[in-house]
């Protein structure tokens, strides 16, 4: 059977299109066509029809259709919009007339355009032979989108992504089948294969979704496409939100490529420390009492009366306590707490050592990791830091043969949950739990005056969180679920479990052993039982510093309620913009906790 239909009178190509004659082979949807020239790209041409017969089983379909000037065609895209009650088609074959040069392109297809067949692609692309110049090469790229690590990050939306290259794109095609089976969740890398006509050097992409579906906001973190062809990896770095309700609102990027992995593993890793630091600076403000756990020897930093420095100490040594007495951006003075005298200083050398009277040689660089390990580095000489043995002795670096863990430091703050305390309970970098409004509980919250909590501690080790924003409502476990809608008894006691290896704590519940606050991946609090992935970990940053317990370490719970009460009269929550200054007008008395 012969359709022939004039999309434009006039036009100056002309095209035929043969559907095979396989069972079900014809479409109900609408098939389009991209005409790829030197000059320039046809914008998506749609085949349509009068009389509504087009495309069905062994049919043979021709247009003629107006593109204007091209230049020599190099390749063809046709797909469809996979649309009405049968959208499936498999194409046989396509023949190209241009109508004021008269010649003539044949390009055999014999491919199914289907969701439910082959790869599942519906649309394809195909390179037309030119006498003289070299054919291009269908190329299948490895597409790995790595979705970000942030609680909620993981999107159920459709996402689509258009690759740039030298010589054209790949137009936009739905990322829907991976390795994986369930794409974009968070923390996860999915890989999807996407077949193109080769582009050359990709130098761009565009990536995003259609907003559909509950939670449909994305945390991209990069998408790393690889070419077989030249066996060549481009980076598109992106460690964004695109959600409405995040970031710019946008829910489409355009994202630059680096084709050399060194410099894009270097910009990523920037980003990432300066993140890093961000979160963390809030502990070397002036007037802090600071320890420095070392990941190799597992014991903390001292500085004994002779001057000597070790990393074996245990964390009761008052040896292993320094107060920063300077702080300018991220250089610091490591005063030692019990011998005023001396303070923690590198010379010349790179000797660790304790030195009176100060000077640059005691000034400090601190470099952080994203691991959230410290490392202290010589301001008045790059490259030298402080460096430990296994048998925690000072050493170089050329000695040490442990990689970074002789030179990480996990940081922890003194007296962080004393009475009183206004903190950030941190889940990554960028957020924090948070009371909502229904009362439930979230890991996605902002860090600000909405996700701050009051300390009230109970006794050694054992406190509550009452909610700054909403006084007298504090986080509990109770009946299976964990919010914030606690009256301040025993269903509101936690137990401070500290984690030496990155200064994380976790919260178990006091009436219920066993049960922790917990993370879901959408970031919604619940009781989970301890496990080793990281959704019980919390990082806290105090805002303000609080005080012995007023009652003693033994505070009952009608006791807390009286504290309570007089608290509500005198104090009033600080605003967002007192939270870092606050730490160093506020008192700090040093205690175990």
């Amino acid at each position: 059977m012969l359709c022939v239909i004039f999309v434009s009178i006039g036009g100056n190509w002309k095209v035929s299109i043969i559907t095979s004659d396989l069972p079900n082979a014809g479409t109900s949807s609408q098939v389009y066509i991209i005409l790829y020239g030197r000059l320039r790209t046809s914008a998506p041409i749609y085949l349509y029809g009068t009389d509504g017969v087009r495309f069905q089983d062994g049919q043979e379909d021709v247009f003629t259709i107006t593109v204007g000037e091209l230049g020599t065609l190099f390749k063809i895209r046709i797909g469809h919009t996979n649309s009405g009650l049968s959208p499936s088609w498999h194409c046989k074959e396509i023949r190209l007339w241009n109508m004021k040069s008269g010649r003539q392109f044949y390009i055999p297809v014999q491919r199914w355009l289907a969701r439910d067949q082959e790869d599942g692609e519906i649309c394809r692309e195909f390179p037309v032979l030119n006498k003289g110049q070299p054919i291009l090469p269908v190329t299948v790229y490895e597409v790995h989108v790595a979705t970000g690590e942030l609680w909620n990050a993981g999107t159920a939306a459709n996402v689509y992504i258009s690759v740039y290259g030298e010589k054209g794109d790949t137009g936009s095609r739905q990322l829907f089948r991976s390795k994986s089976s369930l794409n974009f969740l968070r923390g996860q890398t999915d890989t999807f294969s996407l077949e193109a006509v080769h582009l050359g050097g990709l130098y761009k992409i565009v990536i995003g979704h259609d907003g559909l579906g509950p939670g449909n906001g994305w945390f991209l973190d990069e998408v790393v496409i690889k070419d077989p062809t030249v066996n060549h990896e481009y980076t598109f770095f992106c460690h964004r939100w695109l959600d409405q309700g995040e970031d710019d609102g946008n829910i489409v990027r355009e994202l630059c490529g680096r084709a050399n992995s060194i410099t894009s593993a270097r910009h990523k890793l920037e980003v990432k420390r300066n993140e890093t630091w961000a979160a963390e600076s809030w502990k070397f403000v002036k007037g802090n009492t600071l320890q420095f756990y070392n990941r190799l020897t597992g014991g903390f930093v001292r500085l004994h009366p002779d001057g000597t420095v070790d990393a074996v100490g245990k964390k009761t040594d008052k040896y292993g306590l320094f107060d920063v007495i300077f702080n300018k951006g991220n250089i610091c003075i490591f005063q030692s707490q019990e011998l005023r005298h001396l303070s923690l200083a590198l010379d010349d050398d790179g000797s660790v050592m304790g030195m009176a009277g100060g000077g640059t040689s005691t000034e400090m660089r601190v470099l952080y990791q994203p691991n959230r390990c410290a490392l202290l580095e010589s301001a008045l000489v790059p490259g030298h830091a402080v460096i430990f043995d296994r048998h925690g002795k000072v050493t170089s670096e050329s000695s040490a043969g442990y990689a970074d863990l002789s030179k990480e430091f996990v940081v922890f703050v003194k007296g962080v949950f004393l009475h009183s305390a206004v903190v950030l309970l941190a889940t990554s970098l960028c957020q924090a739990l948070c009371l909502q409004p229904d009362g439930s509980c979230t890991g996605v919250g902002k860090l600000s005056e909405k996700s701050y909590w009051r300390v009230h501690k109970i006794t050694s080790g054992i406190c509550m969180f009452e909610s700054m924003r909403n006084a007298r409502m504090f986080l509990r476990i109770k009946d299976g679920r964990c919010d914030g809608i606690g009256t301040g008894d025993t269903d509101c006691h936690f137990k401070i479990k500290k984690n030496l290896e990155n200064a994380c704590i976790s919260l178990e519940s006091v009436k219920s052993p066993g049960l922790f606050v917990g993370l879901q991946p959408d970031g919604q609090a619940e009781p989970v039982v301890y496990t080793k992935n990281g959704n019980i970990f919390f990082y806290p940053q105090v805002i303000k510093f609080g005080r012995e317990n007023p009652m003693g370490m033994s505070a009952t719970p009608s006791q807390e309620e009286k504290i309570l009460e007089s608290e509500s009269q005198q104090e009033t929550p600080p605003g967002p913009e007192s939270g870092l200054a606050l730490l160093s007008s506020a008192a700090k008395e040093i205690s175990p906790s």
